[in-house]
């Protein structure tokens, strides 16, 4: 799933609810953007250490107990906390169930262009590749 399609609000609400809700995600963007070269590093180093070859990020604003926090949003003054964990933990926990590791990982893009994030809101939860900036 791409991020533009999170971002879109589609509760079938009218214009002038839509205007008024703003998507949490327009702040995940945000801070995905700022935060992005402290994931690549993070993720750089989880596949030069061969601790996998397929990291996830996870994007939250409450407590979750999988994976390690990185950026923590209390101390950088953001809107989400990101924590770096790995699909062989996602396995682990049940959140991805092992029948279904290879049908993941045909969509799992790339993680030296787009950063696997597993976004949690109180609505649910999904998967998103969000893309690096380029280098200029």
């Amino acid at each position: 799933m791409e991020s533009e399609e999170l971002l879109n609000n589609t509760d079938g609400s009218n214009e002038a609810n839509k205007a008024k809700k703003v998507s949490p995600l327009v702040s995940l963007e945000k801070d995905l953007s700022f935060y992005a070269d402290s994931i690549k590093e993070v993720s750089v180093d989880i596949m030069m250490e061969g601790i996998s070859v397929n990291p996830i990020f996870i994007a939250h604003q409450h407590e979750v107990t999988i994976g390690e926090i990185i950026l923590n949003r209390a101390e950088l003054n953001t809107n989400w906390t990101i924590q770096a964990s790995t699909l062989e933990e996602f396995i682990q926990k049940g959140i991805i169930h092992p029948d279904k590791k290879e049908q993941f990982l045909k969509t799992y893009k790339k993680p030296e262009n787009y950063m696997c994030i597993f976004v949690i809101v109180p609505e649910g939860a999904n998967f998103i590749y969000y893309p690096y900036p380029q280098a200029k």
